[in-house]
């Protein structure tokens, strides 16, 4: 699904040079290249505090910690993503409401969000899902009406960007009160271990996140507030300080990719292929709507385990994120939830499929992959 070993040839020399550095200084832990890639990233986003921490589900529960909500809040999320965003809700003894998601982006329903608002509401977070902005327009008018945190979850839309109604631009973690992201090494943005990040424009949201990173402590042994262990190594720092220069770089192979496999299913009516929330598409030469971290089909009239047998027996790597709605996960199983309130994504389950997008793919593995899908549902 991913070729790190390409992306790292082209990067090789820079990534060596800077873990011999450290090894030599033995400066491993919130060293120079930490301090050096927080400030990048700063610059990249332009939001004014980046905190790394030690990995992406990390850095959304610190996230939620630093709001200071408590025990019994309720926290609205999409039920079609991955479970780290509902697991954090969770363990801080939130509750969570899980709602659906549109049929054509797959991010949260505006919609469904309003229906789900309740007093004990504190909070909404949004995923960026599969590298495409949910729609924040709306979801920061039903915060302001509703006096709610939006919490960002930008793992896997690092480098994406959301152009509001009034033709004004921001990228994706740092439209929210806080968001958080992941480098797990599939990202968009990845390093070669664990590794995660809180993004915010609120000093006094950035100072208390600060503080939770490392134990609560702002001076050596002074606990000022609850925290825990959490922070990016030195390491994982320099992977992701040398990636970053070339981000948009990857971003547009992405695009491109995402074009050939568009044009090869153009005329296949059993392939839905993925929509964005512009007019453009997502794949124009100057769009960064879509990042495209996964590249999501749904098929129409085909059976898609099927497909996925007849992909993996090609030894083409595939994909099906996600198989089971969170509502349904026998952690997150709760009575307050009803089928009829999750058509989309119990369609989407049964539906969508995701093939190889990563920085390297060439145009002959992209015909080799489209060709056996296309092969299959002709036949």
């Amino acid at each position: 699904m991913v070729d790190l070993q390409g992306q790292y040839k082209g990067i090789k020399e820079t990534v060596d040079a800077s873990i011999a550095e450290i090894l030599e200084s033995a400066a491993f832990i919130n060293g120079p290249y930490v301090h050096k890639f927080q400030a990048a990233l700063e610059a990249y986003l332009g939001v004014k505090h980046v905190i790394p921490c030690a990995n992406g589900t990390d850095a959304l529960q610190i996230a939620m910690m630093g709001l200071d909500l408590q025990p019994g809040d309720e926290v609205i999320t999409a039920d079609f993503t991955f479970a780290a965003t509902v697991e954090v809700i969770g363990l801080l003894r939130l509750t969570p409401v899980l709602v659906d998601v549109e049929p054509d982006t797959f991010n949260i329903d505006p919609v469904a969000i309003e229906k789900a608002i309740t007093p004990k509401t504190k909070a909404i977070v949004p995923v960026h899902l599969f590298g495409q902005a949910a729609n924040m327009d709306a979801i920061l008018a039903i915060a302001e009406k509703h006096n709610l945190y939006v919490i960002e979850d930008n793992a896997q839309g690092i480098g994406a960007a959301y152009t509001f109604k009034d033709g004004t631009k921001k990228k994706t973690g740092t439209i929210g009160h806080v968001a958080s992201t992941s480098f797990f090494p599939s990202k968009n943005l990845g390093c070669y271990g664990d590794g995660g990040a809180i993004f915010t424009d609120n000093d006094d949201l950035a100072h208390r996140i600060r503080g939770i990173v490392n134990h609560g402590m702002y001076k050596r042994y002074h606990h000022d507030v609850v925290g825990v262990n959490s922070r990016l190594d030195s390491i994982q720092a320099a992977v992701l300080l040398a990636k970053l220069p070339k981000l948009n770089d990857y971003n547009t192979a992405r695009r491109n990719a995402a074009k050939k496999y568009n044009a090869a299913f153009e005329n296949i009516d059993a392939i839905i292929t993925p929509v964005t929330n512009t007019s453009c598409k997502g794949i124009c030469d100057t769009c960064d709507c879509h990042v495209f971290h996964q590249y999501t089909l749904k098929v129409n009239g085909v059976d898609r385990d099927e497909l996925v047998a007849h992909l993996q027996s090609k030894e083409i790597p595939c994909g099906v994120y996600y198989p089971i709605p969170l509502h349904l996960q026998k952690a997150y199983v709760d009575e307050r939830y009803k089928e009829v309130d999750f058509p989309v994504t119990n369609q989407l389950v049964k539906e969508v499929i995701s093939l190889p997008m990563h920085t390297e793919l060439t145009d002959d593995q992209i015909d080799f992959i489209t060709t056996a899908i296309i092969d299959f549902i002709k036949k």
